[in-house]
């Protein structure tokens, strides 16, 4: 007993304020040891852990019926607690029940909890607990019924004394690191009704002692490593309804006996393995069965007939070798009335899509028949489908024109028709899909012009017409959909005309691809406002006259291709300020000086043969050096108009570019150029709940990158090893969530900038325990949040690191300007005004470059853009976080772009002092403001940061200094 706690048991044995009896002081000191032990408890559950009152009335304690002195349960889940748990607990002997689920327990659960005979109930699930996965003499625990220690870093193995729980319901042990092979004496436990070891490391092969569990209802082996086949004994527990053994390396055959030794299966999970041969006809006798998933398998040879699985809801068999007709499944799947997904993708199948397509569910919620084998006419029965949201059709033979009938499809968001065999006009029913958000028609033969009815696809983020036989004029309606901010993808067509002035409302486009076509005219000046492009291609085309200086307001431009035109005229300097990583410039008419900065220095990253008057440039680039009669000889050509005009559009673009140059000039000469896109090609990601379990190893505590109000952030890779993410998962238990949730996507849905953090995709699904499941993915910024930059000098950081992350005066000039500029885009780039409302450090993140991205925007409002944007809105008033908003937030429920003001002004204070806004260190003054101001003008240099530095050719020294 420490110290602590003798001192603490004299103070109660004398004080008359607190009566207790012999019998319940051990209980009475175990509590408050345990309470001594917490470090953190932020929302005061222990707050009525006090002396003067008798602990059976504390939050979270209930004490006996019979031995009402004596605690019975503990029960303080979701309390967002810290700290170890106290050895003292093995003194409560009477304890039957403890629930410490949803906190952030540490160390080692105590061995003297194995001393409580009585426990019926342990819940640790959610925590940070690590060591043995239980103590060595659990032995006595004889009358445990549930044991749930999920998501932990417990390390294994299971415990032999796990043999004699023979109580035993539920035991829960995955997401830690057990490792090793599943022990025999774990069908031992015939009493379990649960059993979860899912992404436990497990290796070896599942053991048939499991079938000796003829209780069971709930078997959760998924993402592991484990190898064999499948036991038979596996499917003979009639009892089971759930089985989850996805993502291992299981192979062999499935029993054909299933469907009549598991009655009672409602999922089965079996997905990410490599099972072969023919599934058994006799899953058509499970009648009960919900989900049968089992992608990314080799089974072979046709499905069984799903006649008699009415309850059937999702039916997921991708990427197998499926040999059947298409027409038969669809047939038999007639009777799943609350069949919601179906997805059949990458298989060979054969024949064609039957009419009775239209007799399945009217719930069916998305179809999957891509990469297949099937010909023939989509049929005009899939209009009945009219709960589809998706339907993918990509890469089959399907040919002719589309029928009227997808006009019904009114809930649709996403329709992949690409590289088929379509033909015809493209109807004028998709201006019937208002919720549409991703249309691919690409690599098919449509042919006329593009229906102006498109334009009433508002909500659009991509359209892909690539590489079809359409024509006429590109129409102006297109150009109106502010909307489209992923790609707008015409190339390879034969489209004529010019680029409709009106492409500058395309504000939000991150991807212009007007390629090999039979455009012509010049390249519109109002791509200038285009500010979120990151790739232009008009090559292949008919556009004369000189490169357009418009362009030089395109900063975030990385890929710029414009070759195999008729241009003319000099190549513009300020090319050479942007970020462009790849310029194509060649078989044009350029002539005169080749630049030698930004990415003229990289002779790799551009292309300029076939243009023969071109001269100068880097050495590499082996051009004749320009001479005095090149550039006179440049001069003779200029007609006398152009001469008077252009010193005019010189000086006035001169004056309306000149801070923008000058600041990317700066930029350019003090960054390299950024890494390619992570998901270069890919719009939007679809991702489940098991994708991105297994990207984040099962939201591992060494994925965690951060954690906020509403949720944490993991860091994840994806199959392939190449895309690195940003996971952000809500906790769904803290009030404000789900609209923190739907904040952020409504925010982020239109919005494309290139000082935002991008959004990949949104996953609302439920995990594996049957819980709801919210989660937004990123792009990964490899240097993490401002915050840990400013504040360095942490206890828990090496010296040295603490050096390595100083920035340097001109780097945070640099994530000022870059954050002040996607402020600029959120108040005035779109058509409505969006307030970010909690502008902060740790919501700037920062990518290898360091450049800034502003992110987290589940506080954020959209505001009318009716609403002028020096109003007020009478929304809900933002949160946001103290010492960032501004004070009159406190009183009025108004929210308006001046928050966001006051929040950067504060942000720019602490950037340069490092010193937070609420910093203890003030002394007399109030806040940061009041601190700035107090030391100018004649004490600046007393504020600011003491090791700030004036630019990167100090750490160049004093890297050459070690």
């Amino acid at each position: 007993m420490t110290n602590s706690i003798i001192i603490l048991f004299l103070f109660i044995f004398s004080s008359s304020a607190l009566l207790i009896t012999p019998s319940n002081q051990a209980d009475l000191l175990s509590l408050l040891a345990f309470k001594e032990a917490i470090d953190v408890d932020p929302n005061g559950a222990l707050n009525s852990w006090n002396r003067t009152t008798n602990f059976c009335t504390w939050d979270g304690i209930t004490c006996g019926r019979k031995h009402t002195d004596r605690v019975v349960g503990i029960k303080l889940d979701s309390q967002g607690l810290t700290g170890s748990l106290s050895p003292h607990i093995g003194n409560l002997s009477f304890l039957r029940e403890i629930n410490l689920q949803n906190n952030s327990f540490n160390g080692r659960i105590p061995q003297e909890i194995g001393l409580l005979r009585r426990l019926e109930y342990i819940e640790f699930s959610n925590n940070s607990f690590m060591g043995r996965i239980l103590p060595e003499n659990i032995s006595q625990w004889k009358n445990l019924v549930y044991l749930n220690l999920i998501d932990n870093n417990l390390t294994g193995p299971i415990p032999p004394g796990i043999r004699f729980l023979e109580k035993l319901e539920a035991l829960g042990l995955g997401d830690n690191k057990i490792s090793g092979a599943i022990p025999q004496y774990v069908g031992n436990l015939t009493s379990l009704r649960q059993l979860s070891l899912r992404s436990c490391d497990l290796n070896g092969e599942i053991p048939e002692s499991l079938g000796q569990l003829q209780k069971l209802r709930l078997l959760n082996l998924g993402d592991n490593n484990l190898t064999g086949t499948i036991p038979p004994s596996f499917f003979n527990i009639s009892t089971i309804r759930s089985i989850a053994i996805n993502n291992n390396g299981l192979h062999g055959s499935i029993p054909s006996t299933i469907g009549h030794t598991l009655p009672n299966l409602l999922l089965l999970y079996m997905a990410w393995n490599q099972l072969t041969g023919r599934f058994p006809v006799s899953i058509s006798n499970a009648s009960s069965l919900q989900l049968l998933d089992f992608p990314f398998n080799h089974f072979s040879g046709p499905l069984p007939s799903f006649e008699g699985l009415s309850q059937l809801q999702f039916l997921y068999a991708a990427k197998n070798n499926i040999e059947d007709d298409i027409s038969l499944i669809v047939s038999s799947l007639t009777n799943c009335t609350n069949l919601q997904g179906l997805d059949l993708s990458q298989n060979p199948l054969s024949g064609s899509i039957p009419e009775t397509v239209g007799n399945l569910s009217i719930h069916l919620d998305h179809i999957g028949l891509a990469h297949t084998l099937i010909h023939g006419k989509i049929p005009y029965g899939v209009g009945n489908l009219v709960g589809l949201t998706y339907l993918y059709l990509k890469n089959n033979n399907l040919e002719g024109p589309l029928p009227l009938s997808i006009g019904k499809l009114s809930n649709l968001g996403i329709l992949y028709l690409g590289e088929n065999r379509f033909a015809g006009e493209i109807p004028s029913i998709f201006g019937n899909l208002s919720l549409l958000t991703n249309l691919y028609m690409q690599g098919n033969n449509f042919s006329g012009a593009i229906p102006k009815s498109i334009g009433n696809c508002s909500k659009l983020l991509g359209l892909y017409l690539s590489r079809n036989n359409l024509s006429g004029l590109i129409p102006q309606e297109l150009m109106n959909l502010s909307s489209i901010s992923i790609s707008l993808d015409l190339s390879y067509n034969e489209f004529t005309g010019s680029i409709p002035v009106e492409v500058g409302s395309l504000r939000n486009l991150a991807s212009l691809d007007f390629s090999n076509n039979r455009l012509s005219g010049l390249i519109p000046n109002s791509l200038r406002t285009c500010i979120s492009l990151e790739r232009l291609y008009l090559q292949g085309n008919l556009f004369e006259g000189q490169i357009p200086q418009g362009l030089s307001s395109l900063t975030g431009l990385l890929d710029l291709d414009l070759s195999r035109n008729n241009l003319s005229g000099t190549i513009p300097l300020f090319f050479g300020t942007l970020r462009l990583q790849q310029l194509n410039l060649s078989f044009n008419m350029l002539q005169g000086q080749v630049p030698t900065t930004g990415v003229f220095k990289n002779k790799t990253a551009i292309s300029i043969q076939g243009n023969k008057d071109l001269c100068g440039g880097v050495p590499e680039l082996e051009l004749s050096l320009c001479t005095s009669s090149s550039v006179s000889s440049k001069k003779k050509n200029l007609s006398t108009p152009l001469k008077i005009a252009i010193p005019l559009i010189v000086g006035v673009a001169a004056i309306m570019c000149l801070v923008v140059v000058f600041l990317h000039r700066r930029r350019a000469s003090n960054k390299s150029p950024p890494s390619p896109e992570l998901l270069p090609g890919i719009p939007f990601l679809r991702l489940s709940y098991s994708d991105l379990l297994k990207a984040t190893g099962g939201f591992a505590e060494t994925s965690l990158v951060g954690v906020g109000s509403f949720g944490s952030v993991y860091k994840g890779i994806l199959d392939d090893g190449l895309k690195t993410i940003a996971v952000k998962v809500l906790n769904l238990m803290v009030k404000g969530a789900s609209k923190s949730f739907m904040a952020e996507c409504n925010a982020l849905r239109e919005i494309r900038h290139r000082n935002l953090v991008k959004i990949l995709s949104v996953c609302e699904s439920i995990d594996f325990q049957g819980n709801d499941f919210k989660a937004i993915v990123y792009e990964f910024k490899a240097n993490g949040s401002l915050d840990k930059w400013l504040y360095y000098n942490d206890e828990q950081e090496q010296e040295s690191d603490a050096r390595d992350r100083n920035l340097c005066f001109i780097q945070r000039l640099d994530i000022a300007i870059d954050v002040a500029q996607a402020l600029e885009y959120l108040h005035c780039g779109t058509d409505s005004v969006i307030v970010h409302g909690d502008l902060k450090p740790s919501n700037i993140l920062l990518d290898q470059d360091m450049t800034a991205f502003v992110g987290d925007f589940g506080l954020s409002k959209i505001i009318s853009s009716i609403i002028p944007t020096h109003e007020s809105s009478n929304t809900i008033g933002i949160k946001g976080t103290f010492g960032y908003v501004p004070p009159e937030y406190g009183m009025s429920n108004l929210v308006s772009t001046k928050g966001d003001i006051y929040s950067y002004g504060i942000l720019v204070l602490e950037i340069f002092t490092n010193r937070r806004p609420t910093d203890d260190s003030f002394n007399e003054h109030v806040n940061l403001h009041n601190f700035v101001s107090a030391a100018l003008p004649d004490r600046v240099m007393e504020i600011v940061a003491p090791l700030i530095r004036i630019g990167s050719d100090d750490m160049d020294n004093r890297n050459a200094e070690r």
